[in-house]
C-alpha cells in the first residue's frame, strides 16, 4: 500500500521553516544585511513552484552574506527538477558555487589567501555542494517522465488488450452468427415448411390447428433468428437493438398462443419503463413454456400487479395430468431470468405449490429503472 504524499502548501511551509532556521543559527541579531538576505531566500522559497529561476536568483544573496544553505539549495534543486536546459542549469550551479566561495564583505579579498590550498578545498567543496541539488532533480524530473512514460505504455497495453478481446469476440460472433443462419434458421423453416403442408392437407380441424400453430411459431421463431443474427454480425459497429423488442401489450397474444390454458390477470399502472416490461414478458413467455414442457394438461394463471413502488408477476400453473415427454434442456431459463432481474434491482422465486404444481414470481422496483 502506497503512502499518500503530503499536500503540496504543507511541504511549502516546512521547507520555508526550515530556511528560517537555518538563516537563525547562522546569522547574528545584529548582522542586518545577513537577516535582510536570509528572510529574503527563505520567504523567496514559496515562489519555487511558480517561478523556479526567480527563486534561485533571489535565495543567492544568502549564499553570499551567510553560511545558510537550505534556501539556495532548494531553490536550485526545484530548478533542476523543472528545467529541460541542462546550460542553464550548469551555470545556475556555478554561480552558486562562486557566490557561496567568494567572502562577505569583497573588500575582504586577498589574491594571495584566494591561491591556498585551503581555499582550493573551498572552492572544491562549493562546487560539490553545489552540483549535488542539479543532479537530484536531475533525477527526479528523468523519475517522474519514466513514470508517465510507463503509464503510457500500460495504457496501451490495456487498450491493446481490451481491441484484442474484442477481435476475438467479433470472430465469435460472427462465427455464432453463421452457425444460426446455416444451421438453425435452416432447421426452422423446414418446420415452417412441413407445418404449413400438413395445414393444407390435414385430415381434420385439430390436426390442421395444429399444424398452423407450429407453422406461426416457426416463422416468429426465424424473424427472432434473423434479427439476432443482424445484431451478431453488427458487432464492432453501430449499436443494434433487438428489434422489435416485447412489451406488456404483447402479453395477451402470447398468453393465447402459448398452447396452455392460462387465464391473464392485469392491474398495471401507466407508461411503465421499457426495460420492465420487457423483463415482465420475458419471465412470462419462460414460465409458459415450462409449463408446457413439464406439465402436460396443467392450466396456468398469470398475475401482474403494482403494489408498494413494485411491479408483481406471479405465474403459477396446476399439477400435470399426463407425464411430459423428455425434451433437450439446459437449464439456463431460471438462471438468465434471476440475472434480468438483478439487472433492474429485483428477484425471482420459484418452488413448487402445495397443489402439486409450481409457482414463479418476480418482483421489480419501478421508480428505479425509468
Amino acid at each position: 500500500m502506497s503512502l499518500r504524499r503530503p499536500p503540496i502548501l504543507l511541504l511549502d511551509t516546512v521547507l520555508v521553516g526550515f530556511a528560517l532556521a537555518d538563516a537563525w543559527s547562522h546569522v547574528g541579531t545584529g548582522e542586518q544585511p545577513a537577516m535582510a538576505g536570509s528572510l529574503l531566500g527563505a520567504l523567496a522559497l514559496t515562489l519555487r513552484r511558480r517561478l523556479p529561476l526567480t527563486t534561485f536568483v533571489l535565495t543567492l544573496p544568502t549564499a553570499l552574506v551567510t553560511d545558510a544553505a537550505v534556501a539556495p539549495m532548494a531553490a536550485l534543486y526545484t530548478l533542476s527538477s523543472l528545467s529541460r536546459h541542462r546550460l542553464l542549469l550548469g551555470g545556475c550551479a556555478l554561480i552558486y558555487a562562486v557566490t557561496d566561495f567568494l567572502p562577505w564583505p569583497w573588500s575582504s579579498m586577498d589574491a594571495s589567501e584566494m591561491a591556498q590550498t585551503n581555499n582550493l578545498f573551498h572552492l572544491s567543496y562549493a562546487l560539490a555542494t553545489a552540483a549535488a541539488p542539479v543532479f537530484l532533480g536531475q533525477l527526479v524530473q528523468a523519475r517522474r517522465e519514466l513514470s508517465l512514460r510507463l503509464a503510457d505504455i500500460s495504457e496501451a497495453r490495456e487498450h491493446e488488450r481490451l481491441l484484442t478481446a474484442q477481435n476475438v469476440l467479433a470472430k465469435e460472433r460472427a462465427q455464432l452468427a453463421r452457425e444460426m443462419h446455416d444451421v438453425v434458421s435452416h432447421q426452422v423453416s423446414l418446420i415452417a415448411v412441413q407445418a404449413g403442408a400438413l395445414q393444407v392437407g390435414g385430415q381434420d380441424a385439430e390436426t390442421r390447428q395444429a399444424a398452423a400453430t407450429i407453422r406461426r411459431l416457426s416463422v416468429q421463431t426465424l424473424e427472432e433468428l434473423r434479427h439476432m443474427v443482424s445484431v451478431l454480425r453488427a458487432s464492432g459497429s453501430r449499436p443494434t437493438e433487438l428489434t422489435p423488442q416485447p412489451s406488456l401489450a404483447d402479453l395477451e397474444c402470447l398468453v393465447d398462443a402459448s398452447g396452455i390454458e392460462a387465464k391473464l390477470e392485469t392491474d398495471l399502472p401507466d407508461e411503465l419503463p421499457p426495460t420492465v416490461q420487457r423483463a415482465v414478458y420475458r419471465t412470462v413467455q419462460e414460465a409458459l413454456t415450462n409449463v408446457r414442457k413439464h406439465a402436460p394438461g396443467a392450466t396456468a394463471t398469470v398475475r401482474i400487479n403494482h403494489r408498494g413502488g413494485a411491479l408483481c408477476t406471479t405465474i403459477t400453473n396446476t399439477a400435470p395430468t399426463r407425464p411430459a415427454f423428455a425434451l433437450p434442456s439446459a437449464h439456463h431459463g431460471l438462471v438468465g431470468l434471476a440475472q434480468r432481474a438483478e439487472i433492474l434491482g429485483g428477484t425471482v422465486t420459484s418452488g413448487p405449490t402445495d397443489q402439486g404444481g409450481y409457482e414463479l414470481c418476480l418482483e421489480l422496483p419501478v421508480e428505479r429503472n425509468r
